[in-house]
C-alpha cells in the first residue's frame, strides 16, 4: 500500500489516494472559496456603505480580494494540469506555486490600502460629529463571517495537505487570517455600539489589526511558495521513504545522493545509485530502470525520477567540472 508522502498527519492519511489526480479536489476547494468570498464580500461591502463603518469596508475589500485570489488559483490549477510540451518539457506544474506567491503579494498590497484608509479616518476624525453607531445586525454579520471563515480554513487546509497544493494551502491560511480579522471587526463594532462616544477610535483600531493580520499572512505565504519555486528539498520523511524504497531494489548497493523537489501537486526526484562496478552498461541501465519503475509504482505522486549510476565501491575522482 503506498505511503502517504503528502503528510504524516494521521487525520489525512489514507484519504484522497495518491495516484489519482489531486487537481479535482483542489479545484473544488477553490470554487467553494470563491463562492463564499464573493457572498461575504458583497454583504460586508453593502453593510459598510450603509453604516459607514471603516472596519466593515476594509474587511469587505479583503474578502473581494480573496475572490480574485480564488479565481487565480482555479486558473493556475488548470494550467498546472496541462501535459508537457516542446516548450515546457517539465510540464506546467509551477503555475500552481506562482499563483500562491501572487496571492501573497495581493494580500500585502490590499493591507496597504486598508492601512491608509484607517489612518486617514483617525487623523481626520471630528470629535464634534455624531458617533456612528452600528446596528445590531452588523454584529450578527461580523459573527457569521468569523464562523464561515474558520470553517473554510479547516476544510481547505485539509484539502491542501491531501493534494499537496501550495495555492490551496495558501488560501486556507488566508481564511484563518480572515477569521481572526473578522473577530477583531466584531469586537470593534461591539465597542463602538455599546462603549459610548469615548470609543470612537475602536472601529479604526480594529481595521488596523486587520492590516497586521493580512501582512503577516502575506509574508508567511510568500516565503512558503517562494521556497517551492527555489527547489527547496522535500520534507526529510519523504526523502527517507524514497531512499529506503530505492535501496531495497535488487542490484542497488547504495544510494549516494537523493534530491526531491516539489513541483505543483507532485514531486521530481534525482537519485544517484551505486551498483557493482563490474556490471555491463546494459545491466546497470536495467537496474536504473527497475528503481525508477519501482519508485513511481509505489509513489505515483513522483512525476519523474532521474537516475544516475555510480560504480561500487565508489571511487570518485574530482574533475574540473565538479563543484
Amino acid at each position: 500500500m503506498p505511503i502517504q508522502l503528502a503528510s504524516e498527519d494521521p487525520s489525512v492519511r489514507g484519504q484522497a489516494p495518491l495516484g489519482q489526480s489531486p487537481y479535482v479536489a483542489a479545484r473544488y476547494a477553490a470554487a467553494i472559496g470563491l463562492v463564499a468570498n464573493l457572498t461575504l464580500g458583497i454583504a460586508k461591502l453593502a453593510a459598510g456603505l450603509m453604516t459607514g463603518m471603516i472596519a466593515l469596508l476594509s474587511d469587505a475589500v479583503n474578502s473581494l480580494g480573496d475572490s480574485l485570489a480564488s479565481i487565480t488559483v482555479l486558473y493556475a490549477l488548470y494550467v498546472a494540469e496541462q501535459p508537457a510540451d516542446a516548450e515546457h518539457p517539465y510540464g506546467h506544474t509551477r503555475a500552481e506555486a506562482i499563483a500562491g506567491s501572487n496571492i501573497a503579494v495581493v494580500l500585502i498590497l490590499s493591507a496597504v490600502f486598508v492601512l491608509w484608509e484607517s489612518v486617514e479616518s483617525l487623523w481626520t476624525y471630528d470629535p464634534t460629529a455624531m458617533l456612528r453607531r452600528p446596528p445590531v445586525w452588523t454584529l450578527w454579520l461580523a459573527g457569521t463571517n468569523v464562523v464561515i471563515k474558520e470553517l473554510l480554513y479547516q476544510y481547505k487546509n485539509r484539502v491542501g495537505r491531501q493534494t499537496r497544493s501550495s495555492a490551496v494551502t495558501a488560501t486556507a491560511w488566508d481564511h484563518r487570517a480572515d477569521a481572526l480579522c473578522a473577530f477583531a471587526v466584531l469586537i470593534g463594532l461591539t465597542v463602538v455600539r455599546y462603549g459610548g462616544d469615548g470609543f470612537y477610535w475602536a472601529d479604526e483600531v480594529a481595521a488596523i489589526f486587520v492590516v497586521v493580520m493580512i501582512v503577516w499572512s502575506g509574508i508567511v505565504l510568500f516565503r512558503s511558495t517562494a521556497s517551492e519555486l527555489m527547489d527547496l528539498q522535500a520534507d526529510p520523511k519523504i526523502v527517507q521513504a524514497i531512499r529506503d524504497a530505492a535501496g531495497s531494489v535488487e542490484g542497488v548497493a547504495a544510494v549516494e545522493k537523493l534530491w526531491v523537489r516539489k513541483t505543483g501537486l507532485q514531486y521530481l526526484a534525482d537519485i544517484h545509485l551505486e551498483v557493482d562496478a563490474h556490471l555491463t552498461v546494459a545491466d546497470g541501465h536495467q537496474i536504473g530502470h527497475a528503481v525508477k519503475d519501482a519508485l513511481q509504482r509505489q509513489y505515483p505522486e513522483l512525476l519523474d525520477v532521474l537516475v544516475h549510476l555510480e560504480p561500487h565501491p565508489h571511487l570518485h575522482v574530482r574533475g574540473k567540472t565538479d563543484r
